[in-house]
């Protein structure tokens, strides 16, 4: 008998699900000390809970805490100010904030039940540099939005330039207002020029040494 073959699976969510002896204490500690938020607590005391860090959603189940060999893994959108937060919160640091080969600046902390929870954020500028020359282009933006750059690029620890570079490689990339058949004169465009690099090419370029 032939097996069937594999369905297009179709999933946007998922959840952990961790065992804790305490639930509405591990919940008040995820809470208070590690930053996210509770959605729900069922029972009364709880039994279930659900705790949130942006749009991810971990449950916490009573039962006999088992840590041993348990990971979890939340990518973050900046992991060192979620360091900073956690560090003077007095939470159990276990591996120090690094970048690592894998493309991700990440640490790791023990929780209340001893459960090891990661948080990292992804690392752009990772990969060989992409040789370029840059050329001056006449740019007048209106004020307002030229201060929302300027804030923006001191944010990001960017330049304006290197801000712009990566705001239109994004938009080249179709995040933006562009309809699809401009979207695809952009990658007409892309080939004529040579540009091979991706959205995140901007984080890796250098600039081209100039003839003496």
């Amino acid at each position: 008998m032939t097996p069937p073959a594999i369905p297009e699976i179709e999933c946007e969510q998922e959840h952990a699900v961790l065992a804790v002896p305490d639930v509405l204490a591990a919940a008040t500690f995820y809470a208070t000390t590690l930053g996210f938020k509770v959605a729900f607590t069922w029972g009364d005391p709880p039994s279930y809970a659900g705790v949130n860090i942006g749009n991810v959603q971990i449950f916490l189940q009573r039962g006999e805490a088992s840590p041993k060999g348990c990971e979890v893994y939340f990518v973050v959108g900046n992991a060192d100010e979620l360091y900073a937060f956690h560090r003077a919160n007095g939470v159990e640091i276990l591996v120090e904030p690094g970048d690592r080969d894998y493309g991700l600046r990440d640490y790791r902390v023990r929780d209340l039940n001893g459960y090891n929870i990661s948080f990292g954020h992804h690392l752009f500028n990772a990969g060989p540099g992409i040789e370029i020359e840059r050329v001056d282009v006449p740019v007048r933006l209106e004020k307002r939005l030229a201060a929302l750059l300027r804030d923006l690029a001191e944010h990001k620890r960017m330049t304006i330039d290197s801000c712009l570079e990566e705001m239109l490689l994004h938009t080249n990339e179709g995040v933006g207002p562009h309809t699809k058949g401009q979207l695809r004169f952009i990658q007409q465009l892309k080939k004529k020029h040579g540009i091979d690099y991706d959205s995140h090419g901007s984080y890796r370029f250098v600039e081209k040494a100039k003839p003496r």
